[in-house]
């Protein structure tokens, strides 16, 4: 009976985890969840394949390593070797624990090193949008001369706000970043007081905004849908509530956005020429 009630409690806890991932959008977070967020672009998928490979690495070389310890316990302990071997010195395996270790890092290297050239360089932009890691919040600007002209706030919605939007908290905000699909998009990052950290693991970005430095990196899906993310630098006490939202359309309901987008941030636009002016 206890071994029934056991094998009871481990099967709820599984359907509980599965309805907890499966209860979360594809860029968000899920309770109890194993392994990464799906990845919706090139850069993110590249930076899945190479993770997993490490992993198969990683857990070939563990297991090698403990069954070499069993085997040196059991074969070379005290009672089974009670005179010690006099070896000091093995040509093979000095090669071996030389050679093997340096095919494994060549073997990590060429596809690390050609992940990292391809997230770095930056191909052709369709648009270009600007990201401003504040104290705390994160402010948007579209250049007017891709038919924007304006910036925006994007503030964390209280937890009362995201349950009536049916957003997960601490994550939703209330102006999202909305950017079409199929489209290359140039994202420019900077700090606009401390260091912050733009991260959105479902489009393998992660960039420092840093300021008086402009930093750059670029993510394109097909995929369409709301991605979320979090300032990864410890950048003051509020750190933890500076979310990330990046909504993703389709192009026809990005230009109809823009249009609505123009209006509604109109006086932001204005407000931050009177002050340069000054």
């Amino acid at each position: 009976m206890t071994r029934f009630w056991s094998r009871a409690a481990v099967a709820a806890i599984a359907l509980g985890i599965a309805g907890s991932a499966s209860a979360a959008g594809i860029g968000e977070p899920a309770p109890w969840q194993l392994n990464l967020k799906a990845p919706v672009t090139d850069v993110a998928q590249r930076a899945y394949d190479l993770h997993t490979m490490l992993v198969w690495i990683i857990t070939a070389i563990s297991l090698f390593v403990l069954g070499l310890l069993v085997y040196v316990v059991v074969r070379f302990n005290e009672k089974a070797n009670p005179v010690p071997s006099k070896t000091t010195h093995h040509t093979g395996l000095e090669i071996a624990w030389t050679g093997i270790p340096i095919l494994i890092l060549v073997v990590i290297a060429i596809p690390s090193f050609s992940l990292l050239r391809y997230q770095v360089e930056i191909p052709k932009a369709d648009i270009t949008v600007k990201a401003v890691g504040k104290q705390w919040l994160w402010s948007y600007v579209y250049p007017a001369d891709q038919n924007g002209g304006f910036e925006f706030d994007s503030n964390m919605l209280t937890k009362e706000e995201a349950q009536k939007a049916g957003q997960p908290n601490l994550l939703a905000v209330d102006n999202e970043l909305v950017l079409p699909a199929g489209k290359t998009i140039a994202l420019q990052v900077v700090g606009g007081d401390v260091i912050h950290n733009f991260a959105v693991s479902s489009f393998g970005i992660r960039m420092d905004a840093i300021p008086g430095r402009l930093n750059q990196t670029w993510f394109k899906t097909d995929k369409e849908g709301i991605y979320y993310g979090q300032c990864s630098r410890l950048c003051g006490q509020n750190h933890a509530f500076m979310p990330i939202a990046i909504r993703i359309v389709s192009p026809e309901k990005y230009a109809a956005w823009l249009q609505e987008a123009k209006k509604k941030f109109a006086s932001n636009t204005d407000d931050a020429i009177k002050v340069a002016a000054r």
